[in-house]
């Protein structure tokens, strides 16, 4: 079944166009630009990018379909850019607020479906963000590409049906609408226009950047499916005697269809073998059971008690002796006579594997040792320590001939698409399949699936199809065309040294690695071995024990990838980063070297993949929902204005009034508005010291100071502030709903339970007795562990003001208090602030000091957390065990101000690793006082 989404592409005999050039076919474009790369491959320099991948020239020009694909850095990327680029005018108006709704799309499509990888978006879910920020034409990068859904989408904006499918409109002239849900009124509004977006695509794995490009090409699907269907009769002909079987009566010939290999163990009390198919799986119950008796001394045994039995053999590929954990077949599932049956395999299957086992495999296939790491090594203990032990000796060998005769098919795009089916159907084919035995017992299909995705696990019950079938099976989903005219590129390097020229790209969308998430070089490993390219692992971006990669390496190689997209995109425009990560210390070493890059954050939403990983089931801490970071890269006035004007207050509020520009100016969920939290004064000040840090300037605003102007400049609705024309706006939706959007305040450290105070005397000025059982119910498992929590007594001492009637201001109630009493109090309305009867009911209580006085206390705050910033300077132990994080921060900034990096880095070094990483700020002043150090030395 061939799966077309357009229409069947060109005759052949149609002249080909590529880059503004005219070719007679599309062998000669091939051919030609093949010529070219050939001739670069041989420049000492070019195979210097960072990122280049490991591999000999014949194999990257194999895999290679130039100038839309290389296995390697793309040399044609200017070309490209000339030929479908619009050159960065400042004149011509862009303006696009971040796409702040929450986005949710399913898995199961057979596109996405066509290939797996280890962390996938759904395609749809990026045409979503595309169509936001671009249109029909635009070039969009994807520096991180996996797969290459990006360019699918980008690909897909031009295609009416699958926009209308996302629930947009679109109108007869290729205007989409999309609806706006408010209290149950829907209102459509147009955003976009249809039309396809041109994608340059880019991955540090070969494997990576080979599946992207295959689903970034055209296919003839007719002449794919009738040479898929020759080279797989020719296999199974060939090879068909190794997976055959004699049927129970003695002289019918059966096919295989699966077998099922069990592990054998050792019993440690009598040390006899146990089958571990035979003592654990009930098929008459339908279970596994988790605990066994040994059939030989009745030992009580379990998984985790018994050992797995070793034996001894010689590899037939490298001639070397080895232990390997025993395996034994177990279960034999063949069709004969018409229909499937199963038995326990005899003495001539037995024989059979003994035969195979000592096969000599003429063809290709790697059998290259796996790389040092946590996954590539995990088998070891087992005995599959290269390639090829990764693969029983029959379906090795089909799959070396398969590639054999693949190889000698004379079109370029069936040849690499048959590769990719061979790629797709990699775990299938392989001892990294696994059973879901909730299937297996009741019966039907699809109990046999690709095993633990993220790891290179082997189950202790590893299913065995014929690699033919396996392949049979997946040719139906890899036979697709996305593209009626192929405008993608798709090349294969470190995102580091893109090599894009400056202000060329129209938009941004990565899912970039997170931490130690995923070891993608690990897990690629044995595709690549294949393919003969593999990843060049000293520039991946990861933390990974086995590559020496802690988090400040991933964080400086996230900040140098970053500082290349910031650099190739036009100003004004937009980057979209999806992330997912549990931890706090990733998040903020994504949040910093997006910030240390130069852009500057504007919204955070939600992106539900729907379907979960492994992880998202079973780990408590899992991020059951991606986050979507949207940044922006600042116009270019805003840093010739900032640079003009050397960091003074005015350049400050020049900043705010830019950056209120491009935040969303209403959030809504579900018919509802929602608070946006980066319009909240905290988030906009911490913005703004974000932004004269990457500037090597000291904030010339106290936060106090920041937010009385604020309230000057500023329209302010709802704890938000809004420039002039925004409000308007948001007044408009805001009178159509009954409940105003609140932030929510989580207290995790000294800063959140001030800002929790405060929020909660401006409602409601309170004694202390009123305050401390609300503050208590805030404080649970969040606080920070290396924090000291100081008294709520402390923190309303140097924060906030107490009224008392006997001070020398004590005459009258402060406007605070006042406004709070006479609203909630009928008695006292009306009233003096004199009066004595509102002094009694106003006494004691704690308010928000005015901005006037703010600054006061402020100055008084600084002080006290300074010089206990200088006990932090003087210890002389090697690490600080808690601390006051206010205390620290307000050192760091005053040594920033000073320009004395060294303190920062000295007193930097002296706190918990994981409690400098996991606050943004420090982390923020720590890593550019180390670029300064670096830069003077």
């Amino acid at each position: 079944m061939t799966h077309s989404l357009f229409a069947d592409k060109p005759a052949s005999s149609v002249l080909v166009q590529c880059l503004g050039q005219t070719f007679a076919s599309e062998l000669e474009r091939r051919e030609h630009y093949l010529a070219i790369l050939r001739e670069k491959l041989k420049d000492p320099d070019f195979r210097k990018i960072e990122g280049f991948p490991i591999g000999k020239d014949e194999d990257i020009l194999a895999l290679s379909d130039p100038p839309y694909y290389t296995a390697c850095p793309n040399p044609f990327i200017e070309d490209f850019i000339k030929h479908y680029g619009k050159p960065y005018d400042p004149l011509i108006p862009y303006h696009k607020e971040p796409f702040a709704a929450d986005v949710s799309e399913g898995k199961n499509d057979p596109i996405y479906n066509a290939h797996s990888y280890h962390t996938k978006v759904p395609h749809k879910a990026i045409m979503r963000y595309i169509l936001h920020y671009t249109q029909p034409g635009d070039i969009v990068f994807d520096g991180f590409c996996g797969t290459g859904m990006t360019g699918v989408a980008a690909q897909l904006c031009g295609d009416r049906e699958v926009v209308q499918s996302l629930g947009y409109k679109v109108e007869k002239n290729g205007i989409i609408l999309s609806i706006d849900r408010i209290e149950g009124k829907d209102v459509w509004r147009p955003f976009s226009k249809i039309g396809a977006r041109h994608a340059m695509l880019n991955d540090l794995s070969p494997a990576a950047s080979f599946i992207a490009s295959n689903y970034n090409t055209d296919l003839d699907a007719f002449t794919f499916e009738k040479l898929a269907n020759r080279t797989l009769d020719e296999i199974e002909a060939e090879y068909g005697w190794m997976f055959q079987t004699t049927h129970t009566d003695g002289k019918t010939t059966g096919q295989i269809n699966f077998t099922l290999w069990s592990d054998v163990f050792t019993c440690p009390e009598c040390a006899s073998e146990i089958v571990f198919w035979d003592a654990t799986v009930n098929r008459d119950r339908k279970e596994v059971i988790d605990d066994f008796d040994c059939q030989h001394c009745s030992a009580s045994l379990s998984k985790r008690k018994v050992h797995k039995a070793l034996t001894t053999v010689v590899d037939p590929s490298t001639g070397i002796q080895m232990k390997q954990a025993k395996q034994k077949p177990v279960l034999m599932n063949y069709t004969a006579l018409g229909k499937k049956w199963e038995k326990a395999p005899n003495a001539d299957d037995h024989a059979l594997i003994e035969r195979i086992n000592s096969f000599e495999i003429r063809g290709r296939y790697p059998t290259d040792r796996m790389i040092p790491g946590t996954e590539t090594r995990r088998n070891d203990p087992i005995g599959l320590t290269h390639i090829h032990h990764f693969y029983t000796r029959r379906n090795l060998a089909v799959l070396s001939a398969f590639l054999e005769k693949v190889a000698r098919i004379d079109d370029f795009a069936i040849r690499s698409r048959l590769t990719f089916a061979k790629t797709a159907s990699e775990r299938i084919t392989s001892k990294l399949a696994s059973i879901a035995f909730s299937y297996f017992f009741h019966g039907g299909g699809g109990f046999i699936n690709a095993g633990r995705k993220g790891t290179l696990y082997i189950s202790s019950v590893v299913p065995e199809v014929p690699a033919y079938l396996s392949l049979r099976s997946r040719m139906s989903s890899v036979n697709f065309s996305l593209v009626r005219q192929r405008s993608s590129l798709v090349e294969c390097k470190s995102t580091t040294d893109i090599r894009i020229p400056s202000n060329s790209i129209d938009y941004l969308f990565v899912d970039p690695p997170f931490g130690a998430n995923i070891n993608y070089s690990e897990l690629n490993f044995i595709w690549e071995a294949w393919l003969g390219v593999k990843t060049q692992i000293a520039s991946e971006a990861i933390e990974n024990q086995g590559q020496g990669k802690n988090l400040n390496d991933y964080r400086r190689l996230m900040s140098a990838c970053f500082r290349e997209a910031y650099r190739v995109l036009k100003p004004g425009r937009w980057l979209t980063v999806e992330f997912s990560n549990t931890q706090a210390s990733v998040w903020n070493a994504i949040q910093t070297a997006l910030q240390e890059a130069g852009f500057v954050v504007a919204n955070v939403a939600t992106l539900d993949k729907k379907q979960n990983s492994i992880q998202a089931y079973t780990t408590t801490t899992a991020v059951k929902q991606d986050l979507i970071i949207s940044a922006y890269k600042p116009n270019g006035g805003l840093e010739e204005r900032f640079a003009k004007s050397g960091g003074n207050e005015e350049s400050a509020w020049d900043f705010v009034r830019t950056h209120l520009q491009y935040l969303p100016t209403v959030k809504l969920k579900d018919g509802k508005i929602e608070f946006v939290a980066e319009r909240d004064p905290r988030i906009l000040f911490d913005r703004l010291v974000a932004w004269f840090v990457r500037h090597s300037f000291p904030v010339p605003l106290s936060s106090q100071e920041f937010q009385a102007g604020l309230s000057q400049r500023f329209a302010e609705r709802d704890g938000m502030f809004f420039l002039p024309d925004q409000v308007s706006e948001y007044d408009k939706k805001r009178m159509q709903v009954a409940k105003a959007p609140q932030m929510e305040m989580f207290i995790a450290d000294e800063r959140s339970a001030i800002d929790w105070l405060s929020d909660f005397l401006k409602k409601k000025p309170s004694t202390y007795q009123e305050i401390h059982p609300e503050f208590i119910k805030q404080l649970g498992a969040g606080w920070k562990k290396h924090e000291a929590k100081p008294e709520l007594s402390q923190l309303l001492e140097s924060n906030f003001l107490r009224y008392d009637p006997k001070d020398k201001d004590g005459f009258e109630v402060p406007s605070q208090i006042h406004s709070y009493l006479s609203t909630n109090w009928a008695d006292l309305r009306n009233l003096e602030k004199s009066d004595i009867r509102l002094k009694d009911k106003a006494t004691d209580r704690w308010y928000v000091p005015d901005p006037n006085k703010g600054r006061d206390l402020e100055m008084i705050r600084e002080r006290a957390l300074l010089k206990e910033f200088e006990t932090y300077r003087s210890f002389t132990g090697r690490r600080l065990k808690t601390f006051r994080l206010e205390a620290m921060r307000t050192g760091f900034k005053t040594a920033w101000a000073k320009k004395d990096y060294a303190t920062i880095i000295a007193v930097a070094q002296k706190v918990p690793e994981d409690a400098l990483q996991e606050d943004e700020k420090l982390l923020l002043w720590y890593d550019q006082a180390l670029t300064r150090i670096e830069a003077q030395s």
